[in-house]
């Protein structure tokens, strides 16, 4: 049995990863030792993963830089992937590097793009941003001549095949083949729930959108809050990291000791999904649902699918490096690429450009 299949509890050595996890789809002369540095680097170094700073997170078009981008979201997923890793003797560097790489796929303006490209494509297969980010390192990333894609170890492309969270479903992919994913995989994708719902939880603060009444009705939260009991606004913001900082460290500690079967009746996932139900309701309810939130959601939604529609109908705009893939791949294959790649204020841009030009097109002699 590869070492990255063997379960946690049945040996403390899946840590060390053997040449079938490590091995990649065109041969590389890179060193074992090596293997999962180069892959980290070839990620954070991807054009995919810049563009995630210009992504929405939750809130899109804000008028401050202070709310999350879909960036700095996938950073703090990784920074939770590594210390949960640490705590249960897992490979630190795999769990970071799926952390960085699990949301390359991920459209334009957050879940409501995704959403709405999912719509645009129900009868030909429909879009998931998990599949994508596949796509995007077997396919779509091409860095290097001798080959398609960043060309990721084995063992990356699996965790990211089986990324399950509410937001993310396991890919179809001859890599998501029945089994559970290998241990790292699972711990980025817990890291990708904790770190979403806690600085969510803080952009909803930092938005107006919840107050030290909304939090005080959740029991975790009261028995992290060190605070003054009956905090002001300002006095919420003050206070807010550290008692999200100590609400993490415990629930980590939860995780670590579920994870080695201390006391859980319940696995890792199940157990953070019981604790942390009340924070998402409050996040569905008072955030998600926000109408303003909303608001921007479907205006976002409606300039990602008139950016699609026009470009499907009219596959003379897309740059040419898409346009020639289209014999070999369909329109609809080529079109949802580029505009899943775009970021929020790219899309924007190019509806506007678009609009201009229908405006020239208009008002040109003879037409």
């Amino acid at each position: 049995m590869p070492a990255a299949w063997i379960d946690f509890e049945m040996s403390p050595n899946y840590v060390e990863l053997d040449a079938q996890a490590l091995s990649r789809e065109h041969a590389e002369q890179i060193a074992p030792v090596e293997a999962l540095d180069v892959d980290r680097r070839r990620v954070v170094m991807s054009s995919a993963f810049r563009r995630l700073q210009h992504k929405a997170q939750v809130f899109i078009a804000a008028s401050t830089d202070h709310f999350r981008t879909r960036l700095t979201h996938t950073l703090e997923v990784a920074d939770v992937a590594r210390e949960l890793a640490r705590a249960i003797g897992a490979n630190e560097l795999l769990a970071e590097v799926v952390a960085l790489a699990h949301d390359l796929g991920h459209p334009p303006f957050g879940h409501a793009g995704e959403r709405a490209l999912d719509r645009r494509l129900h009868d030909r297969g429909g879009f998931e941003h998990n599949a994508h980010s596949l796509r995007v390192v077997e396919r779509l990333e091409h860095p290097y001549p001798a080959f398609r894609g960043l060309n990721l170890t084995r063992v990356v492309r699996e965790c990211l095949a089986k990324h399950s969270t509410a937001f993310d479903a396991p890919a179809s992919h001859p890599l998501q083949d029945g089994r559970p994913a290998p241990i790292e995989g699972r711990v980025a994708a817990i890291a990708d729930t904790l770190a979403y719902t806690l600085h969510d939880l803080q952009d909803g603060v930092h938005a107006g959108l919840l107050s030290t009444t909304d939090l005080s009705q959740i029991p975790h939260w009261r028995e992290a809050w060190s605070g003054p009991p009956s905090a002001s606004a300002s006095e919420l913001r003050a206070w807010l990291r550290p008692t999200v900082d100590a609400i993490r460290r415990g629930l980590i500690a939860e995780l670590a000791a579920s994870f080695r079967g201390e006391g859980a009746s319940v696995g890792p996932e199940d157990a953070l999904r019981e604790r942390l139900a009340p924070f998402s309701e409050m996040l569905l309810e008072r955030v998600y649902h926000n109408p303003q939130v909303r608001q921007r959601d479907r205006r976002g939604a409606r300039v990602l699918v008139a950016v699609f529609d026009a470009h499907r109908a009219d596959p003379s705009l897309l740059p040419d490096r898409f346009a020639r893939r289209i014999p070999e791949e369909g329109i609809d294959r080529v079109v949802t690429d580029y505009v899943a790649g775009m970021t929020d204020r790219f899309c924007t841009r190019v509806l506007r450009d678009l609009g201009e030009r229908r405006l020239r097109s208009a008002a040109a002699p003879g037409t």
